[in-house]
């Protein structure tokens, strides 16, 4: 029996016989080392090609951009966490939601929640227009809206939840019922939740995509995305997809990633906890004018996100009283805190989404979803709340 076979086996015993919680398949990740003996971290194969055993007969690899075996282990290990039988990652969280797209064609028509990530706006308006793809942005918090946008040429739902930056969430199972009605293409971006706290696919999505390069690596150490799916067709379409254009993550990456998840569920755990402490201390700050965060019962959707998410993650959007001056201050002030882009790592950050992470979105549309100019988000880390807080209250002192 071949090494890939076995470890098929394997994976398949070890995902559904042994591991009821997320935690564990965190851990134990199968080495692809020719199966047995099975390391405890999983080796490297920083290769671009491999030795076949002879002409038109290889041992399951050829060349790294078609499969390579840390990112085999890789992808095996993140649906498994997802929940689905199929993982194809990609150098980027933007690359995997390209590889998407890539699935319609000429005249297609996609509905997508109104406040998404600006680097997937920026895909759409700006190059995918290009190809005759039509989008429409609803707040998808309101499952009528999206009822309302569906038209005859709508092959896509493209949900994000909680979003970014304005964090709202959206009712999963009401979303994968009004796709199954209409037999549309349904996906989630999850990568504020992660599988620790929420998997699509148990609310009828048919994709679920993570940017890896936020909480599920966690150190700010690499860029990567994944696209997990039960969906046979859907997974050859996207293992072809990823094979011709060659958007792969390096060994490298892929193996950092895997030390990383090893310690997800704890470090999810610890980002919750602070993040709710953080944001009742904002929340009832004198020169805070307004917090969001799906862990505090004035969220609009507070309720729907305690029934699907086992946690409320690390992210808080804020307004200050004083406006876009006074965000400005409590940014340079900050001692402990990161002034930088992206999140979901071990240390805290802070962004200023309309000229940072949303820079590209024009203002008119920007201020039509509510991403004010004075809007600060922060992902809160896994460092001590009370220092957290400390740097924080300095800060704000200072306004």
């Amino acid at each position: 029996m071949s090494p890939s076979v076995v470890l098929v086996l394997l994976s398949f015993f070890f995902r559904f016989f042994f591991f009821k919680d997320p935690a564990t398949t965190e851990i134990y990740t199968l080495s692809l080392h020719d199966a047995l003996p099975i390391s405890i971290v999983p080796p490297i194969y920083q290769s671009a090609t491999y030795v076949l055993d002879e002409v038109g007969k290889d041992k399951g690899y050829d060349y790294t951009r078609a499969s390579n075996p840390t990112r085999e282990v890789l992808e095996n290990n993140l649906a498994a966490l997802d929940g689905g039988k199929h993982g194809i990652c990609f150098s980027s969280g933007m690359a995997a939601v390209d590889s998407i797209m890539k699935l319609f064609k000429s005249g297609d028509h996609i509905v997508c929640s109104d406040d998404v990530y600006g680097g997937v706006s920026r895909l759409y308006n700006n190059l995918l227009v290009n190809y005759d793809l039509t989008f429409t942005y609803v707040n998808s918090s309101n499952p009528q809206e999206v009822k309302d946008a569906i038209q005859d040429n709508t092959k896509l739902i493209w949900i994000e939840t909680p979003t970014n930056p304005l964090l709202k969430v959206t009712d999963l199972d009401a979303m994968g019922k009004i796709a199954k009605k209409h037999n549309i293409l349904y996906g989630v971006d999850s990568t504020f939740s992660t599988p620790a706290l929420l998997r699509p696919l148990e609310f009828g999505a048919d994709i679920t995509m993570h940017s890896t390069t936020k909480y599920i690596s966690g150190h700010n150490q690499i860029i990567g995305g994944v696209l997990i799916t039960n969906d046979d067709e859907l997974g050859e379409k996207f293992k072809f997809i990823q094979k011709t254009v060659g958007a792969v993550p390096s060994p490298f990456d892929c193996w950092l990633t895997l030390l990383g998840i090893k310690t997800l569920s704890l470090r999810m755990t610890r980002h919750c906890e602070n993040a709710q402490a953080i944001a009742e201390y904002l929340e009832a700050h004198s020169k805070v004018e307004r917090v969001t965060f799906p862990g505090l019962p004035s969220h609009p959707q507070h309720d729907i996100a305690k029934d699907q998410m086992d946690g409320f993650s690390g992210m808080i959007s804020m307004e200050l009283k004083g406006g876009i001056s006074a965000g400005i201050a409590l940014m340079n002030g900050l001692e402990l805190c990161s002034l930088a882009e992206s999140l979901g790592a071990v240390e805290t950050m802070i962004t200023h989404p309309a000229t940072m992470t949303h820079a590209d979105v024009p203002k008119d549309e920007r201020l039509a979803r509510g991403l004010t100019d004075g809007l600060v988000r922060l992902s809160v880390g896994i460092e001590d709340k009370d220092d957290i807080i400390a740097d924080l209250n300095q800060a704000l002192d200072k306004i």
